[in-house]
């Protein structure tokens, strides 16, 4: 299960780099960002598990869930804030390392969490929300923008011949899809699990 997982990490993160690098426009841009930080990353940690190469196991005190949610949010954030978008949307050293923040950032957020046992567990499942909720809320602002918040961005063109605006209300919604529904469903199977755990306990 875990080489499974590590190998299907590894198949989507090569996928987030093509749409990336494409320049397919804000949803490419989005699809690539989302499928790194909420798709790859999880599938990473989750393949990581219980070897030698666990981050939880290599620096527990370090990787506390809810630290690390806003390590995440504080990238995710950042690199939507329209100066370091135009470096990304201009230079691609800029791009490479927007996507490996992403792709890092979301790997210490999902190990710190499916590391965390006893009472960090509950504290994992909150950072999870967390990171749903925003992922969300930026989602939603990007969508709902009344202009493009990009113009870089529109010189790389949009799918399907959308304009730039509807380029950038698709994206955001990419960015409410994968984004805040990955950490929300991540957040209710560890709720689930440890439920199950403390009725096994009771019996």
């Amino acid at each position: 299960m875990r080489r499974t997982s590590l190998a299907a990490g590894v198949a989507t993160l090569l996928l987030s780099w093509v749409l990336s690098a494409l320049g397919l426009g804000m949803v490419g841009h989005m699809a690539g960002h989302m499928i790194a930080v909420a798709v790859s990353a999880p599938l990473l940690a989750w393949g990581l598990g219980g070897t030698r190469f666990d981050l939880a196991r290599i620096a527990p005190q370090l990787l506390h869930p809810l630290a690390m949610s806003v390590v995440e949010l504080g990238v995710v954030w950042g690199w939507h804030l329209p100066a370091l978008r135009a470096l990304a949307d201009t230079n691609p050293l800029w791009l490479a390392l927007e996507q490996a923040s992403f792709l890092a950032a979301g790997v210490l957020l999902w190990a710190a969490v499916l590391g965390a046992g006893g009472e960090r567990r509950m504290r994992g499942i909150g950072a999870l929300l967390l990171t749903s909720m925003h992922m969300t809320l930026l989602g939603a602002l990007i969508g709902l923008a009344p202009r493009p918040l990009y113009p870089m961005m529109a010189m790389h063109g949009a799918m399907a011949g959308l304009d730039p605006l509807e380029d950038q209300q698709l994206g955001g919604v990419v960015m409410l899809l994968i984004g805040g529904a990955s950490y929300f469903l991540g957040a209710l199977a560890l709720l689930g699990g440890l439920v199950r755990q403390r009725e096994e306990a009771r019996a």
